[in-house]
């Protein structure tokens, strides 16, 4: 038997109870234009379901956690897998179906793309509300919620987001090297959080438009009262950010020092 290449890319998808969902994402993911680009890892984490079953039915790599640890702790352990394994790239997405794979090339396109300095972002968001974003329905809640963000965002760092909470995104090994390391990640909830402190600690950050679906089946991990204790945790999760990297100072430099050591081994 033949051992398949190791691609450059590697596309990480945390799952929990997603059966009814995570075979058309995997047979999207399969299509020649995204397989000849990117290996696939998905973080089965402690589903109930057949999840395991159908991601082996298709030979991906799968690795499950016996305990439920949440979707951050899913994603770190991927980033530490990609760093094993050499990869240059990583784009994490959801095993619902929400995020349209017409969107990794673009993104493994911008991670590469240099500036006029000559440097490429470390971090490519991919947003549902920019202007030439396509249409995703949105409720009144949620609008309030990350507009909140938006804004905690902008007074943070200076720095206008339009999605501060998407999942999507694109990262290159500076970031994902650093996300890898203890303390250096929410283990439940990153999104603004991670934002600010990225953008606090110098790592250059790139949002692009994408193409995003709403769920179709299956339970978000925001469903019941988890938007509260979300809504909660991330306010005081980005204020010990802040308070960490303003004026405590812990991390400054860390991008660097990871790199240098990361080419040492």
């Amino acid at each position: 038997m033949v051992e398949k290449k190791q691609k450059e890319l590697l596309i990480i998808i945390p799952a929990y109870n997603e059966e009814k969902n995570i075979e058309r994402v995997l047979e999207e993911l399969e299509r020649p234009d995204i397989a000849e680009i990117a290996d696939i890892l998905v973080m089965n984490d402690a589903s109930s379901d057949s999840t395991n079953w159908v991601v082996k039915a298709h030979g991906h790599t799968l690795v499950s956690h016996v305990f439920n640890l949440g979707y951050g702790s899913a994603l770190q352990l991927g980033y530490k897998y990609a760093i094993r394994r050499k990869y240059s790239y990583v784009i994490q997405m959801d095993a619902d179906g929400q995020h349209d794979v017409c969107n990794i090339p673009v993104i493994y396109q911008r991670l590469k793309q240099q500036d006029a300095d000559g440097r490429c972002p470390d971090i490519v968001l991919c947003s549902r509300f920019m202007e030439e974003s396509a249409e995703y329905p949105v409720s009144a809640t949620k609008k309030l919620a990350y507009g909140f963000f938006r804004w905690m965002i902008k007074i943070s760092t200076g720095r206008k987001i339009a999605d501060p909470t998407t999942g999507l995104q694109g990262l290159n090994r500076r970031a994902f090297l650093y996300y890898s390391k203890y303390k250096h990640f929410d283990d439940k909830y990153p999104d603004a959080n991670m934002i600010i402190q990225m953008q606090l600690l110098g790592f250059r950050i790139d949002e692009i438009p994408a193409v995003m679906h709403a769920r179709s089946c299956g339970t978000s991990m925001h469903s019941g009262l988890k938007p509260v204790v979300y809504m909660f945790r991330m306010v005081f999760s980005i204020i010990g950010v802040v308070f960490r990297i303003k004026v405590l100072g812990i991390d400054a430099g860390a991008g660097e020092r990871d790199v240098f050591m990361d080419k040492k081994e």
